[in-house]
């Protein structure tokens, strides 16, 4: 029974060395190694400038959106126009053309040029310390010259 025990333990302790052996790593190749470029990267994707909302209202954030909107105003309002915009471009002018009454007279034009390079609000107001005379109104925007959108809104007592 006793040579029993230790063959069994002699037999157990030669299958946990064979188990535990390790496999040499590889011998080194004579062979010079392969030097591989980096494949480059890619390219940005280049996203068009464009419009992409006109939002009116009566304040705006310190991040050009509006804050509190509006399409209706009283005539001692500051009236904020906040043109969302995406894309790229080295060099854009938005232009605001604000317009009283149903034969469009010019209240008041403004331009801003930008650089965009992504998502992005520009900001733009009218104010008359006289006063809005009541009515209909249009801010219409263009980029670049080309009609980009417009918003109608109204002044009431």
């Amino acid at each position: 029974m006793r040579w029993h025990r230790i063959t069994t333990l002699i037999l157990m302790g030669s299958i946990a060395l064979f188990a535990c052996k390790k496999t040499p790593p590889p011998a080194p190749s004579s062979a010079p190694a392969e030097t591989q470029t980096p494949a480059p990267a890619p390219a940005p994707e280049v996203i068009p400038f464009k419009v992409t909302s006109i939002q009116l209202g009566k304040a705006i954030g310190s991040d050009k959106t509006i804050s509190e909107p509006a399409t209706t105003f009283g005539p001692k309002d500051t009236i904020y126009a906040s043109v969302a915009s995406e894309g790229t471009a080295p060099s854009v002018t938005l232009k605001a053309r604000w317009t009283y009454g149903a034969a469009g007279q010019l209240v008041s034009e403004s331009q801003q040029t930008i650089a965009p390079t992504g998502p992005a609000a520009t900001e733009f107001h009218v104010a008359k310390a006289s006063g809005w005379p009541a009515g209909k109104y249009k801010v219409e925007i263009s980029v670049d010259g080309s009609p980009a959108g417009a918003q109608d809104f109204e002044v009431k007592k």
